[in-house]
């Protein structure tokens, strides 16, 4: 075993980059003309992608699934594209019968559609309008029902269900990022103004930012027409990628900077540059993409289309960084050191007599105590992860406006939430003609009695013909309509107590099978399967991390240092997150909705972007502590030295990203808004309080062990 650094960097990665950097360099035109076409295809798709994109939260295999392929095929309808039409009336006596024969008409507009419940609670009335098209294709045909409705008379009838919603939402979706994108893109002009000052090298961070985004999304247009792909997507993949891009571009264009000064030749400076930063960025972006891909493991495909643009982003942002970023760096020459009479706050001089290298020798004279104080604020902040709640969805945590909106408060008033998506109990009896045996409808009354016990329930429904019985008489199914929305608490709690306590109790003839469908089931089953495989998401994510980092920092205490910290950053955006939304700390500045629960795809897709960005940060800080203590500095100056050239330009990308995220922070989706505000708390807290105090003070009390490699390992370097 050995405690010396394990030997130099092997050249041949170097010599590798420093030759693919010259031929960047000779074709730098032909490279940049390919890049604009690459936006050009990004902007057209941008245009198309929202009609191939959905909500659905369905989980192939799971007993929800098997009770709505039955509904589809015996019943003809799918329990995604089933509508409610909501309609007020004026209490007139021969009213309902008129308006049900209207919502009958109504309903031919649409293939497949059919009404399947009408009832009238005090002077409202509301029908489900099934169809057996999926979510996608359904609320295709919302603005189609909503004008056979208003053309057969029911000019006050509302339309509300996943359907509708998701129809509703799709341009909400859009304006918040059209507004988002402006809003990343002024920040970040204001930003890196003050960090590299009036220069011609800004130009550089957004050419980079914008081709990566185009390219990010003409890659999932392709992919959104094989694999189910979520309707967040566009918004997630160009705010996070604008910043991310910004990001990498930022890091690159500051070492060259420090480059030109000293290097004469401007092409042997972007060399220097790319086998540096450049190889920096290539480690970074394999880390990043090392969380997204764990998502893979999720047996569900809305989780895992998010993993699979999400992989796309770091993707693309290592290819411009690799090819536009070299060329255009290249093309701009010593402009980029020139500036219009302000400077920025970040430049090549002196950084040693900075405030980074003030604040980092006062850490390494007193890690331990700087340590625990640490300790102590990343614990308050993190400390209402103790009441960390999900949810798979929320179909009340929208703009209040939208028609779908609308109609769900005024059931919400007059019945309860759960209208919009009953529990559908499918009982599969085994032969034809079984359903409305005596054995088999005793049974059934047995079950709905059971259920209808249960203080959760507001409705059981049953019958002996359609459309509770199949055409066939095999099968036959009970509605049970709970009394808060699909994802509550008490709705989940419903459902397990279904599952294991109500039907196994209720014995029906042998041969029988009972499935539990609806979206209250198909939610828990969402969660389940997603958090039912997040421990091992969590496990190879550290695993491959671990791999990764211990090779770039050719040390096994530092990779271990940085998974930990990652860990930590997590944490503590989970507690910040449920602070913000469940207690509303900072909510009326934030303008963000105030929700007991999380949407259950938030905390997963958080923690594969934020394990991946708060290694992106760790690699640029470590690298260059790693140089400074290769060429012979002691580690405590090595420290002091790499925060110094590194700490400012990585807490100013970290807050470049943050204004990125804020366009999704004041959209109005809840499920954006937990998203940008986990992830911008969690890079600003890992760029500040882990990485400026943290990471230096652990490495301080460290020492030589930072750099400790077994020698096995150090005879392959």
């Amino acid at each position: 075993m050995s405690l010396a650094a394990a030997g130099r960097e092997p050249r041949y990665p170097t010599q590798v980059l420093a030759r693919w950097t010259r031929a960047v360099i000779h074709w730098r035109r032909a490279i940049v003309v390919g890049w604009v076409v690459v936006l050009a295809l990004g902007v057209f798709a941008s245009t198309q992608l929202s009609s191939l994109l959905s909500t659905s939260l369905a989980v192939p295999g799971s007993s929800s699934a098997q009770a709505n392929t039955i509904l589809v095929r015996n019943f003809h309808e799918n329990v995604e594209g089933t509508f409610t039409v909501v309609v007020p009336l004026s209490g007139q006596r021969a009213q309902p019968a008129s308006v049900v024969r209207s919502l009958r008409h109504a309903a031919t507009a649409i293939p497949t559609a059919s009404l399947t419940q009408e009832k009238v609670v005090g002077h409202l009335l509301y029908a489900n309008i099934a169809t057996t098209l999926n979510l996608q294709r359904a609320a295709a045909a919302t603005a189609t029902l909503r004008h056979a409705l208003r053309a057969g008379g029911l000019t006050n009838a509302l339309v509300t269900g996943p359907p509708a919603f998701e129809h509703d939402i799709a341009p909400v979706l859009a304006r918040d990022l059209r507004r988002g994108e402006l809003l990343a893109l002024g920040l970040a002009l204001i930003l890196l103004t003050i960090v590299l000052g009036v220069s011609w090298a800004l130009v550089v961070p957004f050419l980079v930012a914008l081709s990566t985004t185009g390219g990010a999304i003409a890659i999932i247009y392709l992919l959104a027409h094989h694999l189910l792909m979520v309707l967040y997507i566009p918004n997630v993949v160009e705010l996070i990628g604008l910043g991310l891009a910004i990001d990498y571009s930022l890091l690159i264009v500051h070492r060259f900077r420090t480059e030109l000064t000293h290097e004469r030749d401007v092409n042997l400076a972007v060399e220097a540059t790319m086998v540096t930063a450049g190889r920096t960025v290539m480690i970074s972006g394999l880390a990043f993409a090392i969380g997204l891909a764990t998502m893979m493991l999720v047996p569900v495909p809305f989780v895992r289309s998010l993993g699979v643009a999400g992989l796309v982003v770091p993707i693309v942002s290592v290819a411009a960084a690799l090819t536009l970023q070299p060329a255009l760096l290249s093309m701009l020459g010593r402009a980029a050191h020139a500036h219009a009479g302000y400077a920025g706050v970040i430049t090549p001089r002196s950084p040693l007599a900075g405030a980074w290298a003030r604040v980092t020798r006062g850490v390494v004279r007193r890690p331990l105590p700087v340590l625990l104080a640490a300790a102590l604020a990343l614990g308050t902040l993190g400390a209402s992860l103790a009441w960390f709640q999900l949810t798979p969805g929320s179909l009340s945590a929208v703009p209040a406006n939208l028609e779908s909106s609308r109609a769900l408060t005024l059931v919400r008033t007059h019945v309860g939430p759960g209208v919009i998506t009953p529990i559908e109990i499918v009982i599969d009896t085994g032969r034809a003609h079984r359903s409305n045996s005596s054995a088999v409808v005793a049974a059934r009354l047995r079950l709905a009695r059971d259920i209808l016990v249960n203080p959760e329930v507001a409705i059981v429904a049953i019958d002996t013909k359609a459309p509770y019985v199949d055409a066939t008489g095999r099968y036959t199914r009970v509605m049970v309509v709970a009394r808060h929305a699909f994802g509550a608490e008490t709705t989940q709690h419903l459902v397990d107590q279904l599952r294991t306590r109500i039907i196994p109790r209720v014995h029906f003839p042998p041969g029988v099978k009972l499935y539990l469908g609806g979206a209250p089931a198909q939610g828990v089953d969402f969660l389940r399967s997603v958090y039912g495989a997040f421990p091992w998401i969590v496990l190879v994510a550290l695993a491959l991390a671990y791999l990764v980092l211990a090779r770039a920092f050719r040390s096994l205490l530092l990779a271990l240092v940085a998974v930990v910290l990652d860990l930590v950053s997590v944490a503590v955006a989970y507690g910040v997150l449920c602070a913000v939304f469940r207690f509303g700390v900072g909510s009326s500045i934030l303008h963000t909705y105030r929700v007991s629960q999380i949407e259950g795809w938030v905390p997963i897709f958080l923690f594969a972007m934020l394990f991946g960005l708060s290694m992106d940060y760790e690699v640029f800080i470590v690298t260059r502590i790693r140089e400074a203590f290769e060429r012979g500095e002691h580690t405590n100056d090595a420290i002091v030295e790499g925060l110094a050239y590194t700490g400012g330009v990585v807490t100013s990308a970290a807050v470049i990203l943050v204004g990125a995220l804020c366009g999704l922070v004041f959209g109005h989706v809840a499920g954006l808004q937990e998203l940008g505000v986990g992830l911008a708390a969690g890079v600003l807290i890992d760029a500040t309080i882990v990485r400026g105090l943290v990471l230096p003070a652990a490495m301080a009390l460290l020492g030589r062990w930072n750099w400790w490699l077994p020698r096995a390992s150090t005879r392959t370097h």
